[in-house]
Formats: C-alpha cells, structure tokens, sequence
C-alpha cells in the first residue's frame, strides 16, 4: 500500500505548510537527508497551548503530537517536491515536551507522533527518537517536533 493509500485509509488529508513563525525555513536539505524545523501542536489551526502534568494530560499530549505528525508530513511532502513516495526512511525524530518538573511521561506523549509515522511508512518509518522534558514551548504551545528523513 501506498503512502498516500496509507493516509487514506487513516482519513488523513495533509494541511497547507506552515509558514515559518521566526528567522529559519521549515525544511532544509543536504544529499538524501531533509531535515525539518520543529513544528509545534496545533489545534483548529491555533497553538495547542498547555503544559504536561498542569492542565493537559497524557492522551491530550498524545494527541497533540498526532498532530504535530501530520503538519511535518505536509513539510517533508512540499520539501520532496509533492511526493512522500521519495521516503527511503525517517531517521530521527525529536520532541520537545512542555511539562512541569515531575511530569515523567514525555516519551508516551511522543507516542502519538511516532504511532502515526509508523502507520504512514511501515518499516521505513521506524526511527531512532529523542523526548524531552521542557520548561516552555513558543506561543505556550505543548508539543514541538522535529524529524530527520532520507530520501531519494
């Protein structure tokens, strides 16, 4: 199956890319490697604002990096010229927690966007990860991702 066929059947449509909030692009490539600014939740097209172990809970957070997934795959399509087929494989993810200093789930947060990319892109969506723990997001946002892909 298809990436694309994969999305379908997750009734996943891929929204516009967002538009850098700051000095930076929202992907840059070198050889094979893309490598995609941090994108931050949102929701209904607004920051998802919270703080892990405050007001937000796991499975919101899980959530909200759900989301974050789906807005990166928009970038790494636009950055591959409109075609996720060019994946070879994602390589590294990256994920930014907005959590108080005992909250200690931010590897299951970063759940929701690892799930789905492995949904997506089978093996080749299998990536190493990193899921951090942090004081403050941009806009008090909950999440931020980055990710890491080969391509061709």
């Amino acid at each position: 199956m298809s990436v694309y066929e994969k999305l379908k059947t997750l009734n996943i449509e891929l929204p516009a890319v967002a538009v850098p909030a700051a000095a930076y692009v929202m992907y840059a490539q070198t050889g094979n490697t893309v490598f995609l600014s941090g994108h931050i939740a949102k929701k209904d097209g607004k920051p998802w604002v919270g703080q892990l172990g405050k007001n937000m809970q796991t499975e919101e957070g899980k959530a909200a990096a759900r989301a974050v997934a789906i807005d990166l795959l928009a970038t790494l399509q636009a950055a591959l010229g409109g075609d996720l087929g060019r994946v070879v494989r994602i390589v590294k993810v990256l994920s930014l927690v907005n959590s108080t200093a005992d909250y200690t789930e931010q590897h299951v947060v970063t759940n929701g966007a690892s799930e789905l990319i492995a949904d997506v892109f089978g093996e080749s969506g299998k990536h190493a990860r990193s899921a951090f723990g942090v004081a403050q997001l941009p806009f008090g946002v909950c999440v931020e991702i980055e990710l890491i892909a080969e391509v061709n």
